[in-house]
């Protein structure tokens, strides 16, 4: 063999290591530039009131997405052809002359991100954590939010910590978002378990109080995470973000947390305790499954109670595909045009 070939081989052999461990580095935690790739994936689907009949939020089950809403601008005398809706009858007994009150349409909407990246979303079993899909979730609705001209904001939440990012419009902003939303996603290590002693429920019901804090009227939140800690204190904010917001939930899972794969000797760790078991009998299935399903269900009855689409999103299947056929639209070929 020539010396040009054995170096031409090694080098192909060390791009596909270097191909093979960037994804697998991919799969475990999210990376900006792909995150800013995602921009160009945003594409066919929308978060506006006019949406496929097939839509999550297409209003048959849920309540339809509101507008942007309208801003009162100024009391003027009555003109022939004004809608006799808009009078404001009070000003008009007082002054003995026909007012009508002037609304413009918001030019923006303020959108919140809730994005979770706790120890719970630390986990995936084949493809990629839930936390990075989290991330590349996040990465797509602020690019489609921010093309849209509305304000795009987060709270993004650990187990310790919620940071705010004011809601602004712009391609930076975005860029700055998702930075910090990094910071969260890369501080997640199965070697920081150990020290972490707060409630899923304490951490998720701050996150919840933050969002009431911030969100005005009129605005859209999307909560992307897991679910994870949601109890009777949780649907008490929750009424309270809808009685003046949309909300959308992503519910973010693996496959492997719904049901286990029947193995005579399992054994799980959560980086600090390890167990070992037997999955295989069919007893432990059906009380693992029960269990499953008692955790998630006071989160699925607050969605159905208040009229809150949710959006089943796997870690398995690429992201932009699951939102678009969520919202009910066509997937979208290369080069933006649809199948």
């Amino acid at each position: 063999m020539s010396t040009s070939s054995f170096f031409n081989k090694n080098s192909a052999s060390a791009r596909e290591k270097n191909k093979d461990d960037s994804h697998d580095k991919s799969a475990i935690y999210a990376d900006l530039n792909e995150l800013r790739r995602l921009k160009y994936l945003a594409k066919g689907f929308s978060f506006t009131p006019n949406q496929p009949a097939n839509s999550a939020l297409s209003g048959k089950n849920v309540s339809k997405l509101r507008g942007r809403g309208l801003n009162f601008e100024e009391l003027r005398h009555y003109r022939p052809g004004d809608d006799i809706r808009s009078m404001d009858w009070k000003v008009t007994q007082r002054t003995g002359k026909p007012h009508i009150k002037v609304f413009t349409e918001e030019r923006e909407r303020n959108v919140f991100l809730a994005i979770d990246q706790r120890m719970t979303m630390f986990f995936g079993s084949s493809n990629k954590m839930k936390s990075v899909i989290a991330a590349e979730l996040a990465a797509l609705i602020a690019w489609q939010i921010s093309d849209s001209g509305d304000r795009i904001g987060a709270v993004i939440y650990n187990d310790q910590q919620t940071k705010v990012i004011p809601a602004k419009r712009g391609k930076q902003h975005v860029i700055n978002l998702l930075s910090e939303l990094l910071k969260k996603n890369h501080a997640l290590s199965l070697k920081n378990s150990a020290h972490l002693q707060s409630d899923d429920g304490d951490s998720y019901n701050k996150m919840l109080a933050r969002l009431n804090k911030v969100s005005s009227h009129n605005g859209l939140i999307i909560l992307l995470g897991d679910g994870h800690g949601f109890n009777d204190k949780s649907t008490d904010f929750i009424k309270q973000l809808r009685q003046h917001n949309e909300v959308i939930a992503c519910h973010i899972f693996d496959p492997l947390e719904l049901k286990l794969p029947k193995m005579s000797q399992m054994i799980v760790s959560d980086g600090v305790q390890q167990i070992q078991f037997s999955s295989a009998k069919k007893n432990f299935q059906k009380n693992y499954e029960a269990e499953i399903s008692r955790q998630l269900e006071s989160y699925v009855k607050a969605a159905k109670k208040y009229r809150i689409p949710l959006i089943e999103i796997d870690t398995i299947s690429p992201v932009e595909q699951q939102l678009r056929k969520a919202l009910g639209h066509n997937a979208v070929r290369k080069g933006g045009t649809k199948k």
